[in-house]
């Protein structure tokens, strides 16, 4: 890999070691909060890393940037790969966050994302889900608990879905398999793997119907069917996706509703074979 073509927080790792302590120092700092970088002007940086503006000016070059607006430039594009890193701040690491802020931003989240999805995409969702030949849902990394969870509660009423991928398993031997006649699941919050477009653009070529379920921050995707795109703010480190579940859970309720008696009674025929068996 060429300088260039490094991260910019790979090339503070590369040095770490060689720096010295004031530089250390900063590079510790950057490390555990690189959005800093990507927001603060020089000055203001050094105030928050206790260093010099000179120390700062030395820390860029040895990381290879011409000054230090070439490195935030480089910082503040990396925001858009999806890194819890780049969007905490160091103010707001040294306090904890309330249970109350935590339940307001759940509850925020929730209804941010629901205001832009209709009860009749819903319905066009499970209705199309419900008539498929096969449903298959996918997710990589982080994704792959939402889309084992969703085809878990959705095999309740649909007999054919199947969650990508399992253990061991590539897609190809799936993926061959796609019809027209099929649906599609695809989560893709962040961090999605590199390869996620090229994936997508492969399942669309199926003729499958596709459900995208992303972030807030991923673009638009006119090219699949549906895309339903969930809040994840949270006042911490991490992510929050309570919008992703509850999106989850009504897709399943309102599958249930609209399979009718059939859906019953597999709901029935589950009950009555995990009582025989006293499986739960």
């Amino acid at each position: 890999m060429s300088p260039e073509s490094r991260s910019f927080l790979t090339r503070v790792r590369d040095v770490l070691d060689t720096l010295h302590p004031a530089e250390r120092r900063l590079g510790d700092f950057v490390c555990d909060f690189p959005g800093e970088l990507a927001s603060y002007s020089a000055s203001e940086l050094a105030t928050l890393a206790q260093v010099s503006n000179a120390t700062v000016s030395r820390f860029v070059k040895r990381l290879g940037y011409e000054n230090y607006e070439a490195a935030r430039r480089h910082a503040r594009a990396e925001t858009q790969t999806g890194s819890r890193l780049f969007l905490t701040r160091a103010t707001d690491s040294a306090a904890e966050q309330s249970v109350a802020a935590h339940v307001a931003q759940g509850i925020a989240n929730i209804e941010a994302t629901f205001l832009a999805i209709t009860d009749s995409q819903i319905t066009g969702v499970v209705e199309a889900i419900l008539a498929a030949r096969k449903t298959w849902v996918l997710g990589f990394r982080s994704n792959h608990p939402f889309a084992a969870y969703l085809q878990w509660q959705m095999t309740q009423v649909v007999e054919n879905i199947i969650a990508l991928p399992g253990a061991g398993q590539t897609l190809g031997e799936h993926l061959v398999s796609l019809t027209a006649q099929d649906v599609v699941v695809a989560f893709g919050l962040r961090r999605r793997i590199a390869q996620m477009d090229r994936l997508l653009a492969t399942i669309e070529r199926s003729g499958a119907k596709v459900l995208y379920i992303t972030d807030e921050g991923a673009p638009a995707r006119s090219s699949v069917t549906w895309h339903f795109r969930c809040q994840t703010l949270a006042p911490g480190p991490l992510f929050n996706h309570t919008a992703v579940l509850a999106l989850c859970h009504l897709i399943v309720t309102r599958a249930i509703e609209r399979a009718g008696a059939a859906g019953r009674k597999r709901l029935r025929g589950i009950e009555g074979i995990g009582d025989l068996l006293d499986e739960v």
